[in-house]
């Protein structure tokens, strides 16, 4: 499942001009706990590295991000969230995001039939070489604000092949108007 979410309007500044962290790769985890999706094609690509695949991400904490104004405006309950920034000639591999820690500490909400999501807002207007493709369907030409969300069921990929950095926030969490749990 995926599909758009009403626009967040929130001050963008704030998280692109923020500090970020060291580079990590966005790849670590991929390697081994979504083999599925790379035996397909004969397993993960050896061409993939920490140099075409680093990002820089940011945690926020709700001391200082207002998570319910934000989960207000886009019809969500948020329960993480966090903002990346992706430098030019890297990327995000075909993946899908688990939610493991969201489950595990959540399991109340699963046993009420809710589905943990990903909303993916862009925190400014798109720059030429910037996408996302969310499973058949390539995102480009995004005003700062548009809000996708998905479920662990869409594959998805971002790649940042322009001249400048792309962010993006991560919220996750569960919508109000929820889809049912399989």
């Amino acid at each position: 499942m995926h599909k758009p979410l009403p626009d967040c309007k929130i001050d963008f500044d704030f998280f692109t001009k923020a500090e970020y962290p060291e580079a990590t790769s966005c790849t670590k985890h991929q390697l081994h706990e979504l083999k599925d999706i790379h035996d397909e094609y004969g397993g993960f690509p050896e061409s993939y590295n920490f140099q075409n695949t680093q990002i820089r991400q940011r945690w926020w904490t709700e001391d200082e991000v207002d998570f319910k104004h934000i989960g207000d405006q886009i019809g969500m309950d948020v329960v993480t969230l966090s903002s990346i920034l992706q430098p030019p000639g890297c990327t995000i591999p075909w993946h899908r995001d688990t939610f493991f820690l969201i489950k595990k500490n959540h399991a109340n909400k699963l046993e009420q039939g809710k589905r943990p999501v990903r909303a993916l807002c862009m925190a400014e207007d798109w720059q030429m070489g910037h996408f996302v493709q969310l499973m058949e369907d390539v995102w480009t030409h995004w005003k700062q604000g548009q809000v996708y969300v998905f479920d662990e069921e869409c594959l998805h990929l971002g790649a940042n092949c322009g001249f400048t950095n792309k962010f993006t926030l991560q919220i996750s969490g569960f919508l109000h108007d929820d889809i049912p749990a399989k």
